[in-house]
């Protein structure tokens, strides 16, 4: 007679007699009318019974027959005991493993409430202690207050797993704080994507560059900022900026960039909390509003969201960086890692091997704007997320342009900087920028500039009236003229 799988799969769980029994708990059961039957049949066949006994029982614990991976191995009087127990009838129930399980809230064991006090009051502390150590703390305690009797580690780690897995959120809570308890317990909200158009919803963030660029006011290697704007639509980073130094304005330039790009003004822009992200990247914390921004997106018509703090996974602009860090950051012959637990080998003590491998090689400004949007392209060519039969490309390219003229997003430019009119005009990253209307002047300016277009700056008055644009001669159009256009745009 073979096991009968007739209920097994059904539920996983069965009420009976007032009981929940676990679908283990059932297939042990069938095993074992299906073992007395087996051994009924085999008795009949012999005239001693006792030695027949034996036998059957010899044979099972020595086989590899699916009913002893179930049952493992089995005794005479065991068989007795269940034919006793099924009493004449074909019942499987009445032979279902009496096993005493504790309800949710009470837990068997020979702990008594001072062990359980001292040992809970090592493991839910905000350090973090291992059980093992808390364990061995404990019985050290036990011993010290003159017990005679001391449980077993496996007591102790039996519990343990019961509390954790039964009062998950006041182990998470105690252990690891109020964050954890909301990143890995608490319920959340999933949103919904495909409501949206492109362009309705831009996210921001920053992100420091892992790998090293020329500051081109300088001239040294350093690590620089990437401040972005991602479409949260089509996942596709439609504007950005390299912050080079602390600049207010760098945020503002990089939604310039975004709305010049995309062709039309975002309808939100979804962002960090306004002091974090000020102080995310700059040396004072004034909030967002404090600088002026908001003026500067309300006279647009964009409205300002901000996130909650501490509330990374809020911001789908976070897995697009972690890409960006896997799939760019990493092939550049500059890269040095994130944090000192991630930095390549030729940075390593003693690495002679890896440093004589290295290229020895910084790219500058304009060079790393050209390899970030050639990796942008491949990017944009990849399946989008809210839209799996489409690329982003493809879902980007379904946008509404609205024909912006640039010449009204000038309050969104980078800072102004002060310089001087010389001769040759204005002298600015090694570079004269000139324009006949500058001729005769000889006084201070103000100049406003973006670094992916440095053939020409927009020269103000100290009272800030425009004056003209400037360009510049002998920055030739390849290295300085960077033109944010890929695939899709």
């Amino acid at each position: 007679m073979f096991l009968r799988n007739r209920d097994i799969n059904v539920y996983a769980k069965e009420h009976t007699h007032g009981r929940f029994y676990s679908r283990k708990c059932k297939q042990i059961a069938l095993a074992r009318l299906d073992i007395v039957h087996q051994w009924l049949e085999f008795r009949k066949k012999s005239q001693n019974k006792l030695q027949a006994d034996y036998d059957f029982v010899k044979l099972h614990n020595t086989s590899n027959c699916h009913l002893f991976e179930i049952l493992g191995k089995i005794s005479r009087g065991s068989l007795h005991r269940w034919l006793v127990m099924l009493n004449g009838t074909e019942d499987y129930t009445k032979l279902l493993p009496q096993y005493k399980y504790s309800s949710v809230n009470d837990y068997r064991t020979v702990l008594n409430d001072e062990e359980i006090k001292i040992f809970m009051g090592l493991l839910l502390h905000p350090n973090r202690l291992s059980i093992g150590k808390a364990i061995a703390l404990t019985k050290y305690k036990l011993k010290e207050q003159g017990q005679n009797f001391i449980p077993a580690d496996i007591t102790f780690r039996r519990y343990a797993k019961w509390f954790k897995d039964n009062n998950y959120d006041k182990w998470i809570l105690a252990r690891d704080g109020e964050k954890a308890l909301s990143d890995k317990v608490e319920p959340y909200i999933k949103r919904d994507a495909s409501l949206l158009e492109v362009g309705d919803i831009l996210v921001a963030d920053g992100h420091k560059l892992a790998f090293q660029v020329i500051n081109p006011f300088t001239g040294k290697p350093c690590r620089a900022t990437l401040v972005g704007f991602l479409d949260w639509k089509s996942t596709a980073l439609v504007g950005y900026e390299i912050m080079l130094e602390e600049n207010t304005q760098c945020i503002a330039s990089a939604l310039r960039n975004a709305i010049i790009n995309l062709d039309m003004i975002p309808k939100v822009v979804y962002q960090d909390n306004g002091r974090a992200f000020r102080a995310k990247y700059f040396t004072d914390d004034r909030g967002f509003s404090e600088l002026g921004f908001n003026g500067l997106y309300s006279k647009l018509g964009i409205e300002t969201v901000f996130a909650r703090p501490y509330n990374a996974r809020a911001k789908v602009i976070e897995r697009f960086f972690k890409e960006f860090q896997e799939g760019f950051e990493k092939l550049l012959p500059s890269y040095i890692g994130s944090s000192i637990n991630n930095k390549p080998a030729y940075m390593m003590r003693n690495e002679k091997l890896h440093k004589s491998w290295h290229i020895d090689y910084i790219p500058t400004i304009e060079e790393t704007i050209k390899m970030i949007d050639m990796w942008l392209s491949f990017k944009n060519s990849q399946p989008c997320p809210n839209a799996p039969d489409k690329t982003i490309a493809e879902v980007l390219s379904e946008r509404k342009r609205q024909n912006i003229d640039i010449n009204m997003l000038d309050d969104l430019m980078l800072a102004t900087e002060v310089k001087t009119i010389q001769r040759n005009g204005i002298r600015f990253l090694n570079c004269d920028y000139f324009d006949e209307r500058l001729y005769g002047f000889k006084s201070k300016v103000l100049i406003k500039y973006n670094l992916f277009d440095l053939t020409s700056i927009k020269v103000y008055t100290p009272k800030g009236e425009y004056l003209c644009t400037c360009r510049t001669s002998n920055r030739n159009s390849s290295n300085g003229k960077i033109t944010w256009r890929y695939q899709g745009l």
